[in-house]
């Protein structure tokens, strides 16, 4: 109640998007209802579904506020508020595999591949030589959509992504590709703002939805795809 209060005493424009809302009612209900079930976690689930729940029924994020991010316009109140500034969740993972780098570089670049082994993407749309649609399933299983464009490639050595402006999250990511002994030392970098904030980042690892895990396990299917020649079901 101490949120819902604060937002009345100091309004502000609302600041967050469709999804984001969704996201937060859905993720503030599950926390609530868990949470008084169970005592033990009450005293710290209930007001983190509180929160959620006033997030989503105001439409304003005093975090986003504070960080100069707006998901509702798709524009940042701040100049200086971005992923590279150290905003979001950052994800760093590595894998070999026994593939060459061009072998490897090529088939990732080709961005509508992404889908054969990533998990949660549904779709990725070539706009041009830079820009890209994509599609992925989002916490909760919201639906999310972005465009995103390529802005530092190193043939044959990395891939280096980012979110457009008016994006539903914010996303900056990087592969390398590194020859080693043994093939390619394939190295992953995603740094990303989840559609709830930190707030819904740490639900959605509650929840059991970890985005480490999830990067952990797109690596291993496109070793799969790129060694082995197959296209792995996910279970």
């Amino acid at each position: 109640m101490g949120v819902i209060a604060e937002w009345r005493q100091r309004p502000f424009e609302v600041n967050v998007g469709r999804t984001e809302r969704l996201i937060s009612g859905v993720a503030g209900a599950l926390l609530l209802g868990y949470g008084l079930r169970h005592r033990r976690y009450r005293g710290v689930l209930a007001p983190l579904g509180v929160s959620l729940i006033g997030r989503a029924v105001s439409g304003r994020s005093l975090v986003n506020r504070a960080l100069g991010r707006n998901t509702a316009t798709g524009r940042r109140t701040s100049p200086v508020a971005s992923l590279e500034s150290g905003e979001g969740t950052r994800i760093d993972r590595t894998l070999v595999i026994a593939r060459s780098a061009p072998d490897l570089y090529r088939f990732w670049r080709q961005l509508d591949n992404l889908p054969r082994f990533m998990d949660n993407l549904e779709s990725v749309t070539v706009l041009d030589g830079r820009r890209s649609h994509w599609v992925a399933k989002g916490p909760l299983g919201a639906r999310v959509e972005w465009d995103a464009e390529v802005h530092n490639e190193i043939p044959n050595e990395l891939i280096a992504w980012r979110s457009l402006p008016g994006s539903e999250v914010d996303q900056a990511g990087s592969v390398h590709f590194t020859p080693v002994p043994e093939g390619t030392d394939v190295r992953v970098v995603l740094r990303y703002a989840a559609p709830a904030g930190k707030l819904g980042d740490a639900v959605a690892r509650v929840l059991g939805d970890d985005p480490s895990q999830q990067i952990a396990d797109d690596l291993r299917r496109f070793k799969q795809v790129m060694e082995a020649g197959q296209i792995p079901t996910v279970s």
